[in-house]
């Protein structure tokens, strides 16, 4: 049986209003989660890697998924994608893209990044909702993922 924890969320999104409907929907859903929003690129970075503002983080304790738009400042969400597809450490975070681009290169560069999944951001406001409860119980309740062993680290 697997221990139960709280699991985190990344959510990198410039979007204050998008941020804020997230964790209304996931809070709504009854999901219980710790959501760490990255307001650019380089705070998910940061985060991820323990630098800057997250100095002295345990960078051990990786997120559970990362939800990540593509367009952001700083650092795009294709370049934080492959920063933590290149790192062992965070190879195997699920990474869901959440993005209002309907740019077909925009999904190609994403899956050959190794995203997850791709989402077209909805603009409904009850879709949004739905979408973000699924998306975070399918991979913080049922997906799986390797332990960090030295196998699956390389």
């Amino acid at each position: 049986m697997r221990k139960r924890y709280r699991p985190t969320l990344l959510l990198v999104e410039d979007n204050p209003d998008d941020a804020d409907l997230a964790k209304r929907a996931l809070k709504s859903e009854g999901i219980d989660v710790e959501i760490v929003v990255a307001e650019d690129g380089q705070k998910a970075l940061s985060y991820l890697f323990g630098k800057g503002a997250y100095a002295g983080r345990d960078v051990n304790d990786v997120p559970g998924l990362v939800v990540l738009d593509l367009k952001m400042p700083k650092v795009s969400g294709l370049e934080v994608l492959e920063k933590i597809r290149n790192v062992p450490r965070t190879r195997f975070i699920p990474v869901v893209i959440l993005s209002s681009s309907d740019e077909q290169q925009d999904l190609i560069d994403s899956y050959k990044l190794n995203a997850n999944s791709y989402i077209r951001k909805p603009v409904d406001f009850v879709e949004f909702n739905e979408t973000m409860a699924l998306v975070c119980k399918y991979w913080l309740e049922k997906n799986e993922v390797p332990a960090m062993t030295t196998e699956a680290q390389t």
